[in-house]
């Protein structure tokens, strides 16, 4: 019955966004007049039931109507509008039928991602079809809207409730909206790729447990961006953190959790650690995307820099942390007094020796992908990552705890390196 009434908003292609808004008028009053009985028990959230109102059915369709509202008023495609709001209804039917016959969660996950990316093709691919727009060259790009959308979508529910469905109507059809503007180019054999790497390391940094379910939806979400938007060498720098930062907190673990230090969930990062360690890194993809198709006046080079400073202060500030923690005699970076091993702001040499390391690994691994980065510019990068490692351990020392949050202190110190990487690029030209 969800899905179903998510077809309905094909009634904006077919007949106009006028049908569309009696639809969901129509949808609206009989969700409002259903207080009981067998219709209101299929199609109630457990939240409905207290005040005897479809309120969960109530606010997924204000979201569409909303989203709709944006398709007709600004650049939003309609295409873009169907293909989100099939997505989530067919979405969910998948991983309702998958619940039937398993519990098992990577599965849960697939069945949603499987059935929201067919029914968000089909929605975008018949959305153009029926205003006459060629379909057979546009398919590798309606593919890669559709799997970021579902991967997304397949993240906030996991994060979220299921009555929560209206956010990820919105969240989804904004990303849609922001990518379908980029315009990338990919063609068939390259769309297949991607999806074919991005789902391999989602599921190696699941198998691995380097990763919780979320954490892995975000890596696999920020890989398909980075691929089709960025390239394979941006890829290669992005999976470089990953993978050594991932099993970085492996290393000597059950001393780590003698001392307190080691990270929850056995060592398996979530979706919060992901993004604050990588959310610059995309923002910077989307940068250089919308730079390169002249969206931005900026040249595309400087978010390359930002992207690369960003990847090595997490790299840098991951190693340092978690090598630098199994030692005992940590000094405060403010003070250099001796603190407890774990402490905010507490800072070992061989930590900062990591951390250097990791920052100059990061350097050779961009420098290796992209011709156009020298010798100067690996320095860069080298720089840019001790830079943000420092600040991550300023603000721990500081700010972490009262104020902010370990995420929001890993999103500060990327930030610092990433500006401190796009500056430097800026600068040294100057000098010379």
């Amino acid at each position: 019955m969800f899905a179903a009434l998510c077809t309905l908003s094909l009634a904006v292609p077919l007949f106009g966004p006028q049908a569309g808004a009696a639809v969901a008028g129509v949808v609206l009053l009989g969700a409002y007049l259903v207080p009981e009985g067998s219709l209101f028990d299929l199609l109630a959230y457990p939240g409905d039931y207290e005040d005897a109102r479809l309120y969960g059915l109530i606010t997924f369709v204000l979201a569409g109507v909303a989203l709709g509202l944006i398709a007709t008023a600004a650049s939003m495609s309609v295409a873009v509008f169907v293909g989100t709001i099939l997505l989530v209804g067919y979405g969910n039917l998948g991983e309702q039928l998958v619940r039937l016959r398993t519990d098992n969660d990577v599965v849960r996950v697939a069945g949603f991602c499987l059935a929201g990316s067919l029914a968000a093709v089909a929605g975008l691919a018949g959305t153009r079809a029926l205003a006459g727009d060629p379909v057979a060259a546009a398919l590798p790009v309606v593919v890669f809207l559709a799997a970021s959308g579902a991967v997304l979508g397949a993240l906030l529910r996991d994060m979220l409730l299921r009555s929560d469905d209206p956010i990820v109507v919105l969240s989804v059809g904004l990303l849609l909206w922001l990518l379908a503007e980029l315009g990338p180019s990919i063609g068939r054999l390259e769309i297949v790729v991607a999806l074919a790497v991005t789902v391999a390391l989602g599921y190696a940094s699941y198998a691995l447990e380097t990763a919780s379910i979320a954490g892995m939806l975000t890596g696999v979400l920020l890989v398909l961006l980075t691929i089709v938007l960025g390239g394979y060498g941006w890829v290669a720098v992005l999976v470089s953190f990953f993978a050594i930062g991932g099993l970085s907190t492996k290393f000597r673990y059950d001393r780590k959790t003698e001392l307190g230090v080691a990270e929850d969930n056995n060592g398996a990062r979530g979706s919060g650690n992901v993004l604050g360690n990588a959310a610059v890194a995309l923002v910077a993809v989307l940068g250089y995307a919308a730079s390169d198709a002249g969206l931005l006046p900026h040249e595309p080079g400087l978010f390359l820099f930002a992207f690369a400073g960003s990847i090595a202060t997490a790299m840098s500030d991951t190693l340092s942390s978690e090598i630098g923690s199994v030692f005992d005699r940590p000094r405060l970076i403010t003070t250099l007094e001796p603190v407890e091993p774990g402490t905010d702001g507490g800072v070992t040499w061989q930590g900062e020796l990591a951390g250097l390391t990791g920052a100059t690994v990061v350097a050779a691994i961009t420098a290796g992908v992209f011709p156009e980065i020298d010798l100067v510019g690996g320095a860069i990068v080298v720089v840019a990552g001790v830079v943000g490692m420092t600040v991550d351990s300023l603000l721990g020392a500081t700010l972490e705890g009262p104020l902010l949050g370990n995420q929001s202190v890993n999103f500060l110190a990327t930030l610092s390196g990433a500006l401190a990487s796009a500056a430097l690029v800026l600068v040294v030209p100057l000098l010379g």
